[in-house]
């Protein structure tokens, strides 16, 4: 079941009422779908880009003599913005769950890669376990929560998804091998062979605003993935981490970090998958709303082949399209 806080469904009914005088069928019904989409996946991002505009801004403006180091600074902004989230009921407990064990597996494997030089941060502040500052597992909860907010936000569904205890042991063996390259043989090719065997033949729909679409899970695992290496950039540009290339000056992050994110991404989506079973697209399910709205919760119905003004029956029939 798939709930809108509080928060989202105000700013759902309202953005209904203006988008619903949307004509149907050409440039103008276009551009509304592609509003709606840019709009849901940068306030499914709210936790991520909140995290990385202090970090932007902790490097150009924060004091060089502070009294609280940079990265204490940053850790308590993180936990601040966390607590504000829950709070205003911009995120549920149960994804507060799920990001917590983002920000455990996260910091796990935080504490081996910066033990074996894979990247590392500045030796300043006191929250920190070992040459790990306590914010760096909060970017990793960062996905996390842009994970399960994409996932109610757009509805989403999936045809043909694998079984989840597959997923499980591949998503596993990905992040074995996060750490036992660095003894072993490395198993990443072998691994996104892996992954396009399990999940090659999903296909992921999801609804924008009055139409339901489809895209290949591996597709989407890919931008999701290029969009954390551009987020990368940015923070490694604002010294929040240095990869060992980068401490005598920085340069954009190597494209083959997209493989470690677009893997990193299959860990994401099976841990989310367990909180989340996936539906399939012709299967109808019960939406719940926050208490006090109009409809206590909607009937899902399957997703319309064209789209109808949204002031006749076909056109609800449309909105309620599932992902």
């Amino acid at each position: 079941m798939h709930s809108l806080t509080a928060v989202e469904q105000f700013l759902d009914e309202r953005a209904h009422g203006f988008l619903k005088r949307a004509p149907v069928g050409g440039l103008r019904w276009k551009l509304a779908e592609f509003l709606v989409f840019g709009l849901k996946q940068a306030w499914a991002c709210i936790f991520g880009a909140s995290l990385l505009a202090v970090i932007f801004g902790a490097r150009l403006w924060y004091p060089a003599d502070a009294a609280l180091a940079r990265n204490d600074f940053l850790t308590i902004a993180a936990v601040v913005i966390q607590v504000v989230m829950v709070a205003t009921k911009l995120e549920t407990l149960r994804e507060l769950r799920v990001i917590v064990l983002f920000h455990l597996v996260g910091t796990v494997m935080e504490l081996f890669k910066t033990d074996v030089g894979s990247w590392s941060y500045e030796a300043e502040g006191f929250l920190r376990v070992g040459a790990v500052p306590l914010f760096s597992g909060f970017m990793y909860a960062s996905v996390g929560s842009y994970m399960v907010r994409v996932y109610r936000l757009f509805d989403l569904r999936f045809a043909r998804y694998p079984r989840r205890w597959i997923t499980a042991i591949v998503a596993l063996g990905i992040y074995v091998n996060f750490f036992s390259h660095h003894f072993v043989f490395d198993f990443r090719w072998v691994l996104l062979a892996a992954v396009a065997l399990v999940f090659g033949r999903c296909v992921m729909h999801f609804r924008v605003f009055r139409r339901s679409f489809r895209m290949p899970l591996l597709v989407s695992f890919l931008l999701v993935a290029l969009f954390i290496w551009i987020a990368e950039n940015i923070a490694t540009w604002s010294h929040a981490w240095l990869y060992p290339s980068q401490v005598n000056g920085w340069h954009m992050v190597s494209p083959d970090k997209l493989l470690s994110w677009f893997l990193l991404m299959i860990i994401s989506v099976v841990l989310v998958a367990w909180v989340y079973k996936p539906v399939p697209p012709d299967e109808p399910v019960r939406r719940a709303v926050p208490r006090g709205s109009a409809a206590r919760e909607v009937l899902r119905a399957a997703p319309p082949e064209s789209a109808a003004p949204s002031g006749t029956a076909a056109g609800k029939a449309s909105r309620d399209s599932p992902r």
